[in-house]
């Protein structure tokens, strides 16, 4: 607008008071409810108390796989298991049948059952042969074959100890060890000597405990 008279002066003075006007008046009113929304907020605050903001369902929070432990403990007490049930200092001369052979039977269990394994009503479904291993070597392997062989479901085995034909004086070392080792174990239900087509004097043929 081109200023040509006073009045023209006038009204652009007029303009601008009316513009600062306005202004003042918006800015008050963004004040105001500025100060309001606060003051609801403030209130909601107050009756609600703290509150923590909801999760987005729409997410999945999935657990971070942990790594499976390493069940040293247990392996420690199978090996102990394995160690301590069997000894060495166990009199197993008292248990044995006195015939020829020094079969064993646990208590409550017939000579018809020795008779029978004997004979080979039960075949022999596993073999484990001691040839070559030190006593606590074999002490271990014996257990740990006898207790899996039950586990499996597994009747009948044959355990060779041998003759003892490389000992020190032919003795047979392990014969009587194995002996007394097999009458410790629960799984063992009898034991006869094997026959000479299955190693004869230089080997047992062994009854398991049925599974269940």
């Amino acid at each position: 607008m081109k200023i040509k008279s006073l009045a023209d002066l006038k009204a652009v003075k007029r303009e601008i008071e009316a513009q600062a006007q306005r202004q003042a008046q918006e800015a008050a009113q963004l004040a105001e409810a500025r100060r309001r929304a606060e003051a609801e907020k403030n209130l909601f605050v107050n009756a609600a108390g703290a509150v923590q903001p909801l999760l987005d369902k729409r997410r999945a929070l999935l657990k971070k796989e942990q790594p499976a432990p390493v069940p040293v403990q247990r392996q420690r007490d199978e090996q102990a298991v394995l160690s301590e049930a069997i000894s060495d200092e166990f009199d197993v001369s008292t248990l044995l049948d006195t015939d020829e052979h020094l079969s064993f039977r646990r208590p409550g269990i017939g000579t018809d059952v020795t008779r029978k394994l004997r004979r080979g009503d039960w075949s022999i479904q596993r073999q484990l042969d001691l040839h070559g291993l030190r006593s606590d070597e074999a002490r271990e392997a014996l257990g740990k074959f006898i207790r899996e062989a039950n586990r499996h479901g597994i009747r009948c085995v044959r355990v060779v100890h041998g003759k003892g034909l490389g000992s020190p004086g032919k003795a047979p070392v392990l014969k009587s060890k194995v002996h007394s080792w097999l009458v410790q174990k629960n799984e063992v239900l009898a034991f006869v000597q094997a026959k000479p087509a299955e190693g004869g004097a230089g080997a047992l043929i062994v009854l398991l405990q049925p599974v269940g």
